[in-house]
């Protein structure tokens, strides 16, 4: 049985740094894209950045780039989402979702919010 879990969310003020983790069970990480997405109270669920499999390049939504980072770590299986400089505006539950979709782009992961599997996500609040 394949599970994503998601961990590491909770409340941070303005400015404030986490690091999200995305353990997977059942599948090697290492061998799908990974990306994270984000669902905000009252909006759309968006993508919020993806790994390729296959080339190990990433995208970053305008919103997060030069904030966020997304990285593995195979030896634990997991993939990270390191968020620093939090804004209000990031405040919503992440989910992380793995795919072995062929891609032009991993952009496309993102944009079309392509996974195979998803976990149930993770709260971030960022308030003070």
């Amino acid at each position: 049985q394949v599970q994503l879990v998601e961990s590491g969310g909770g409340l941070v003020q303005p400015g404030g740094s986490l690091r999200l983790s995305c353990a997977a069970s059942g599948i090697t990480l290492d061998y799908y894209h990974i990306g994270w997405f984000r669902q905000a109270p009252g909006k759309e669920r968006e993508g919020v950045s993806c790994t390729s499999s296959s080339d190990g390049t990433t995208y970053y939504a305008d919103s997060v780039k030069g904030r966020f980072t997304i990285s593995r770590d195979s030896t634990k299986n997991t993939v990270y989402l390191q968020m620093n400089d939090l804004k209000p505006e990031d405040t919503a539950v992440y989910s992380c979702a793995a795919g072995t979709h062929t891609l032009s782009t991993i952009q496309a992961m993102c944009a079309l919010q392509l996974g195979s599997y998803w976990g149930k996500g993770t709260l971030v609040t960022v308030s003070s």
